[in-house]
C-alpha cells in the first residue's frame, strides 16, 4: 500500500479523519419533486418484499425496489437534461470513476434562506466568499448550505404553493461562473432538485439544469449534513449506481473531513 493510502487509513482509524453521511434515507416516505401535468410525474419508492426468512427464503431477506432514478439523495448525469445528450461519457455507466471524488467547497446561506425561501447564490457572493477562503478551484464540488434539510415534514420540504415550488437555489449568472469560469464538477444542494423552485420561470429555465449538464457537469440533490463541514477542506465521494444509460441515480454521499 502506498504511503499516502498508509496514511489514509490510519488518520480514520485514528479519529482524525470521519466520514460525514450526506445521505438522507431513501424509502416509502421520501419526498419526490412534483411536476404539473402534462409532464410525466416521479413515482415514489415502492418496496416490496421478496423473502423474510420464510416458506419464499428461509435464510435470506431481500426486497424489490422501484423508484424513479432521481429519487432522494441522488446524482444527475449531464445525459440527464437535453443540453447534455450529445456529450460523451455523458451517463452514470460511462463517466470515469475518478469523477465521481472531489473537493468540496461550501457555501452557507441560511441565514438568508431563513428569511426569503425563494433566496438566489449571485456571483457577488460567490466572489465574496472566494475573498475569504480562496478561489474555487476546477474539479470542486460546489455545496450550497440553505438548512433546508431541516425541513422533514414532505409539504414543508416540497413548500408547493399556487404558483409553483418556493425553494432557493442558484441565480442564471452563478451557475455561469462555475460552470464556465471556475470549472467546476458540480452542484450540490439540500433541496429536492438542483434548481430553485421557481427556476422554470429564469433566462435559461432550469440554469442548474440547462447551463450545468450542457457543460458536461453534474448536480447532487437532497443533501443533508452540511453544516458538518468546513467551507473548504472536505472530500466529497458522490457515487451513483451504473444503471446503463442512467440519467441519474439515488447515491450515498459520503465526505471525509478533520476531525
Amino acid at each position: 500500500m502506498s504511503g499516502v493510502l498508509d496514511r489514509l487509513i490510519h488518520e480514520l482509524s485514528a479519529g482524525a479523519l470521519q466520514v460525514i453521511d450526506l445521505s438522507r434515507p431513501l424509502g416509502p416516505e421520501t419526498a419526490v419533486i412534483e411536476l404539473p401535468p402534462p409532464f410525466a410525474p416521479s413515482p415514489g419508492v415502492t418496496v416490496e418484499e421478496i423473502s423474510h426468512y420464510d416458506e419464499r427464503g428461509p435464510a435470506w431477506y431481500w426486497n424489490r425496489l422501484a423508484f424513479g432514478e432521481h429519487t432522494g439523495t441522488h446524482f444527475d448525469a449531464p445525459i440527464h437534461w437535453i443540453t447534455g445528450r450529445e456529450l460523451p461519457d455523458n451517463a452514470c455507466d460511462t463517466i470515469p470513476a475518478d469523477r465521481f471524488l472531489g473537493t468540496a467547497c461550501v457555501l452557507d446561506v441560511t441565514a438568508e434562506v431563513a428569511t426569503d425561501p425563494d433566496f438566489l447564490l449571485v456571483p457577488p457572493l460567490i466572489e465574496a466568499w472566494e475573498s475569504d477562503h480562496g478561489r474555487i478551484p476546477a474539479g470542486a464540488w460546489v455545496l450550497l448550505r440553505t438548512g433546508w434539510s431541516e425541513r422533514t415534514d414532505p409539504a414543508a420540504f416540497l413548500n408547493v404553493g399556487e404558483d409553483g415550488p418556493h425553494s432557493p437555489g442558484f441565480h442564471p449568472a452563478a451557475v455561469e461562473l462555475l460552470a464556465r469560469e471556475r470549472d467546476v464538477l458540480g452542484l450540490g444542494v439540500e433541496t429536492v432538485g438542483t434548481d430553485a423552485g421557481q427556476a422554470g420561470s429564469f433566462e435559461p429555465p432550469f440554469p442548474a439544469h440547462t447551463i450545468m449538464h450542457g457543460a458536461g457537469k453534474f448536480g447532487l440533490a437532497s443533501l443533508c449534513n452540511l453544516d458538518r463541514l468546513p467551507p473548504t477542506g472536505a472530500i466529497l465521494i458522490a457515487a451513483p449506481l451504473k444503471i446503463v444509460n442512467g440519467s441519474g441515480s439515488p447515491a450515498r454521499v459520503l465526505a471525509i473531513v478533520p476531525a
